[in-house]
């Protein structure tokens, strides 16, 4: 029993990830109905992939002009894997 408690604590350890949102920047401009996304994932914090997690990446894939606010979404998977997402909501 003893063995089967470990081997479920290791695994849910080895499958845990965190996820944060902060807010980066906000405009006047009122809050639209669109929102464009781009991430780029990191490994072992050296070796970084994937899509530009840029602002202007993320409003021209949430075919946004005019920009409201800029959130940061990091999602880290025991520090070996680490999303970065660009969130852009506007107009």
């Amino acid at each position: 029993m003893k063995k089967l408690i470990l081997s479920a604590l290791v695994a849910t350890a080895l499958f845990t990830s965190c996820s944060v949102t902060h807010p980066v920047s906000a405009t006047s401009n009122s809050i639209g109905s669109k929102v464009g996304k781009a991430s780029g994932t990191c490994y072992l914090g050296y070796i970084c992939l994937g899509a530009d997690a840029s602002i202007k990446s993320a409003a021209k894939n949430g075919n946004i002009t005019k920009i409201s606010t800029v959130d940061l979404q990091t999602t880290n998977i025991l520090g070996i894997i680490v999303v970065y997402t660009c969130i852009v909501t506007g107009e």
